[in-house]
């Protein structure tokens, strides 16, 4: 079967592999039918893992598949089933594996295809436990969206930053994957959005996923259109993954007791902050990452009733490098999918 694997550097390879032994206890055995992109895909290829790690990898970091094997002991999935993937190898034991909070694992072996071989194969065998069930109606496309795409979102918005209807929010990068999905889901609960992306086209796009404003952050200081959009109050919260290029002006953009969650730094791991404008704004920094295995039911419970992903391109497996590149340099509005 197909494997495409980082062999070095910026280097992927599609080999022939090995088909998977059958699933063992507790295990699924999945046809991989689609995967989408994100950042964590551009920093293995450039060499950016924050762990040792062995190459070759397999890459990719979210997909869904079809069920076409279970192992002894699995009782919640049967072949023919549509299944949406966890991609972290948690342990499942835990205190907070066990409280459902997956992504704070004690003992997590690491990302598929970040640290370990990911979901670019055409089978693999996995824990039905870090499988979740795909709902009709809900294309494969979008269901390879599920796990890094809409979760973490859903695990910022409304886990992290409770979100709530009547509020405002600022949304960096509207055209990046995460932040596509950001306003899609403040706009269904009832929020109203400001979206800052870098060019007419992506703003043209955000305005009409539903954005109230939209800033380019290239033409104007983002927080000064936000300072007078809100009549100098600043919104309640900053929905932030930028980092370094963005985050004084974001703290500047909240409003007394506003709440800033981050789950990237695109831009620089590291940023200065105004302690006295932190403790007298009485400001909330959150950190998140990932998502809880609950935030993949409520993403596609989310698709199934029309809140869907946005697809800027599907392409095939041999076009990766490809769909990498047009990330990196950010030529991309929404998601670009890869299809089996």
């Amino acid at each position: 079967m197909r494997a495409l694997q980082l062999t070095g550097e910026r280097q992927l390879n599609i080999a022939e592999v090995p088909e998977p032994d059958a699933p063992g206890a507790g295990e699924v055995q999945l046809a991989i039918k689609a995967m989408s992109l994100n950042h964590i895909d551009v920093w293995g290829w450039r060499g950016m893992a924050f762990a040792k790690r062995e190459l070759p990898i397999v890459v990719g970091v979210e997909a869904a598949g079809e069920v076409v094997a279970v192992g002894d002991d699995v009782a919640d999935f049967k072949p023919g089933d549509r299944v949406a993937t966890y991609g972290a190898k948690t342990c499942g034991v835990c205190r907070a594996c066990v409280e459902g909070r997956d992504n704070l694992c004690e003992n997590v072996a690491g990302i598929m295809g970040f640290h370990i071989d990911g979901f670019a194969r055409d089978r693999l065998n996995i824990l039905a436990r870090h499988c979740v069930a795909v709902p009709d109606g809900v294309s494969w496309t979008d269901a390879a969206c599920t796990s890094v795409t809409f979760g973490t979102t859903q695990h910022m918005l409304f886990d992290n930053a409770r979100l709530e209807a009547g509020e405002t929010v600022l949304v960096h990068a509207g055209g990046s994957g995460v932040g596509s999905s950001a306003i899609l889901m403040a706009k269904d609960v009832g929020a109203t959005v400001i979206a800052t992306v870098g060019d007419q086209e992506k703003a043209d796009k955000a305005t009409a996923l539903g954005a109230d404003h939209v800033i380019k952050y290239r033409e104007e200081r983002f927080e000064g259109r936000v300072r007078r959009l809100t009549a100098k109050a600043g919104v309640d919260v900053v929905f932030e993954h930028v980092g370094a290029d963005t985050f004084a002006g974001s703290m500047l953009s909240l409003k007394k007791g506003g709440r800033l969650v981050t789950c990237g730094s695109t831009s620089g791991v590291s940023a200065q902050i105004n302690l006295y404008q932190l403790f007298q704004q009485q400001l909330r920094l959150i950190g998140s990452f990932g998502c809880r295995l609950e935030n993949m039911r409520q993403s596609l419970e989310k698709m199934a009733r029309g809140v869907r992903p946005v697809i800027d391109t599907v392409i095939p497996l041999e076009d990766f490098a490809t769909g990498l590149d047009r990330l990196e340099s950010r030529r991309v509005f929404g998601k670009i999918v890869v299809t089996f």
